[in-house]
């Protein structure tokens, strides 16, 4: 695109050789084998492992969706180079429907215990709850937000392509109004998700907060997907002269701000609960603070990782100004995040079904490296069949040429 003497080189859509396909599809095969392996020698686990791999990579798929429509609701500049990247997070979302599907047809009697009829019966919390917590409500609703999900998804993503080929700007006006009704949608259906997939799993517990926690680590997530993304594609020239140190500054920046709001979301919740100090909140905690004699890794110990490891480490990494310029360094602490984001979906999930401390093993990492290879498949054949930067975006010069000039 250019504009007066400046002009963007058009990357194209991204070449995609036969080894990357075939990692990814090796991983993929090998990774949901494992993990369907694992569901039939061990339910528990298997299950579990299924269902935070699920929310994981949801999270991702909704992230890079949440990341498009903000840049278009604040009319930011700086991201249009790298905004398609997070576009491309969103071909996830048929994998999205069908993992969610196999969790309510086949894992909700394992995952869930107002499932079962003999757990509710006699209990007034989960009497109380029955209206809401059922599982024909439950399908219902999580189907019509996956069904909104892929509805703006059409939308949003369909209307940036769409400008790559004919460059009018109708559909950069219609995406700004789409983009806040999308932001409503998304708080309200991902909260829900969040509650209905994760919090219910301990239907006695409860936390007004929890949607904004499931949101931080979505967000944090996200970003450092987009950022890895980034940075494999500029150094293998794809996005030479496009995306430069400043670009790579914002994402530091991104990453390093929702960091610490994680850490505050997560402190908030705890504090609020610690100091109201009610039996039927405070449970939830005990289960995540107990430390039992003889066992390796104790769930102490994990609240402590997460302390340690989803805050200090990024915090003080991406503290220096330096640091979020180096490619180098935003890698590393990229990986480091997703990293921490899945330990904390355990954290979350895990504890329900196993007191004495995490189950990480072979059928953990299956259903990891399972998703994983879908979402690398489906991710770049999306950037194979499209540019890979939204070439004729309005803001794109002014984003490559000025931006923190």
């Amino acid at each position: 695109m250019a504009h007066g003497n400046e002009t963007v080189r058009n990357p194209g859509p991204l070449k995609v050789d036969s080894s990357t396909t075939m990692i990814f599809t090796v991983l993929a095969v090998v990774g949901l084998g494992g993990l369907a392996a694992g569901i039939m020698a061990n339910a528990e686990r298997g299950w579990t492992s299924l269902l935070f791999n699920h929310f994981f990579f949801m999270s991702l798929a909704l992230g890079g969706l949440f990341i498009c429509a903000i840049q278009y609701a604040t009319s930011a500049m700086w991201s249009a180079p790298v905004r398609r990247l997070a576009e491309s997070f969103s071909a996830y979302l048929p994998v999205v429907l069908i993992s969610f599907l196999v969790i309510a047809f086949a894992g909700v009697p394992h995952l869930f215990v107002w499932a079962n009829p003999e757990h509710v019966k006699g209990d007034v919390i989960l009497e109380h709850k029955a209206g809401y917590l059922n599982f024909t409500f439950f399908l219902v609703r999580n189907l019509v937000a996956i069904g909104l999900w892929f509805f703006f998804k059409a939308k949003l993503v369909g209307n940036s392509v769409a400008q790559d080929k004919d460059g009018d700007i109708v559909h950069t006006n219609r995406n700004k109004i789409l983009a806040p009704m999308f932001l409503i949608v998304f708080a309200l259906s991902f909260t829900m998700s969040a509650i209905d997939l994760l919090m219910s799993l301990d239907p006695h517990w409860f936390s007004t907060m929890f949607g904004v926690y499931a949101f931080a680590g979505l967000f944090t997530s996200s970003l450092a997907m987009m950022t890895i993304f980034t940075i494999v594609l500029r150094r293998n020239g794809m996005l030479k002269d496009i995306v430069n140190d400043n670009h790579l500054h914002d994402c530091g920046k991104f990453m390093f701000a929702f960091t610490i709001f994680w850490a505050y979301i997560a402190f908030s919740q705890f504090m609020l609960i610690w100091y109201a100090n009610l039996p039927e909140e405070t449970m939830y905690f005990m289960h995540r603070f107990v430390s039992e004699p003889g066992t390796a890794v104790s769930w102490k110990m994990v609240s402590a990782f997460l302390l340690v490891g989803k805050f200090m480490v990024p915090f003080f990494a991406l503290l220096p100004r330096d640091a979020k310029r180096s490619e180098s360094r935003l890698m590393k602490v990229a990986i480091w995040m997703l990293f921490a984001q899945w330990i904390d979906l355990i954290w979350i999930v895990q504890p329900e079904f196993f007191k004495a401390g995490p189950r990480i093993g072979w059928i953990e990492v299956a259903g990891l490296l399972g998703f994983a290879g879908l979402f690398g498949l489906l991710t770049t054949r999306f950037l194979s069949k499209n540019n890979i930067v939204a070439i004729r975006d309005p803001k794109i010069v002014e984003s490559v040429f000025h931006h923190h000039q």
